[in-house]
């Protein structure tokens, strides 16, 4: 299972993979906020979500989740969604997750997952890399990305 650095600019850290399953299929998940859990390898996102059972543009969700073992609730608001390709959402304090889906046939999907801390501002930014968020997020998203190979192998 291969998982790859993608070089998406500066304070961009994105992972990408290839996952045998349609673009279709995987978005169903993608874009179920109550389904986040069952997509995330870093082990800090919980089931316990408020807000549409399907996102779209616009769209608020609010996630339970634990950092440090700590636990607390973050609402994101959803700040692009194109069907079946794209979702992306924004945290309160300004860095944005976002999925990409690129079709590579019928039945296998190339999914790049990005932390996009570009918009945060200098002095933000500099606190996410302090505190080592980046690192901490690109272990995540691989082994997230690696889950998903798990979750569909290829036939």
């Amino acid at each position: 299972m291969t998982v790859t650095a993608v070089d998406a600019g500066p304070r961009k850290v994105s992972r990408a993979a290839e996952v045998h399953a349609p673009a279709r299929e995987l978005f169903v998940i993608v874009a179920d906020p109550r389904r986040h859990g069952e997509l995330d390898g870093s082990g800090t996102v919980h089931d316990t979500v408020s807000g549409p059972g399907r996102l779209s543009g616009g769209a608020r969700f609010s996630v339970k989740m634990t950092w440090h073992g700590l636990p607390y609730r973050v609402t994101s608001r959803v700040t692009e969604f194109t069907e079946d390709r794209v979702v992306e959402w924004q945290h309160p304090l300004g860095h944005r997750w976002r999925w990409e889906l690129t079709p590579l046939g019928e039945d296998r999907t190339q999914v790049t997952e990005t932390f996009d801390y570009s918009r945060v501002g200098s002095l933000r930014g500099r606190g996410l890399e302090i505190y080592g968020a980046p690192a901490r997020n690109a272990k995540g998203i691989e082994a997230t990305l690696r889950q998903l190979q798990e979750r569909f192998p290829a036939a």
